[in-house]
């Protein structure tokens, strides 16, 4: 099973998707976390990559697809995977369907995480006033930039996968355990 997980940073699209690769054994890739991983290792690419996270803006398409190409070709994605973050924009949407073609691969459901920004703004004020640790990209004003960078590049994704047919939302207002169960239905009805 093959899932997209769509919605603005603050969605709870990590938290979805971790509770789907442990009821499915899916592998949930995360290219927030990859490109974190990146970040931190101090290699050149991941100078670069911190420095666009931190400015709140999005990575080019080219090395975001080739990264999610190699990613599912692992052994630990056989099961299918859930992809958190990624595509972003149409032209990463169009370049992800010809990968997944090329791989004799398909989506079994594009799931979007509606949230209202002033309530993702709030979540994050909870978590950055509840955690230890903070990272350097989680703080209001990157917030506002990447939902500002969301709304602009990202959201026209949505009416990509509506016309094909394979976009659903789900509100990601209500409690997390709803959300839950809402995503687990639709994936009941894609897998039949």
């Amino acid at each position: 099973m093959n899932i997209i997980l769509l919605g603005p940073p603050g969605a709870g699209k990590g938290t979805q998707a971790k509770r789907l690769e442990e009821r499915h054994g899916l592998k949930q890739l995360s290219t927030g976390d990859m490109l974190r991983a990146a970040a931190a290792s101090g290699s050149e690419i991941g100078q670069k990559a911190k420095e666009i996270m931190d400015a709140g803006q999005l990575m080019p398409d080219a090395l975001m697809v080739k990264m999610i190409a190699e990613r599912i070709a692992q052994p630990d994605c056989d099961k299918g995977f859930i992809l958190d973050g990624f595509p972003r924009t149409v032209p990463q949407a169009e370049a992800l369907d010809e990968t997944l073609a090329a791989k004799g691969l398909k989506l079994h459901a594009v799931i979007e995480i509606r949230v209202a920004d002033e309530v993702l703004v709030e979540r994050i004020q909870t978590r950055i006033a509840q955690s230890e640790t903070v990272r350097s990209d989680d703080t209001v004003e990157t917030l506002k930039k990447r939902l500002e960078v969301y709304h602009a590049q990202t959201a026209p994704i949505l009416p990509y996968y509506e016309r094909q047919g394979r976009l659903i939302t789900v509100d990601g207002m209500k409690p997390v355990d709803t959300v839950t169960e809402e995503i687990e239905a639709i994936l009941s009805e894609a897998v039949g």
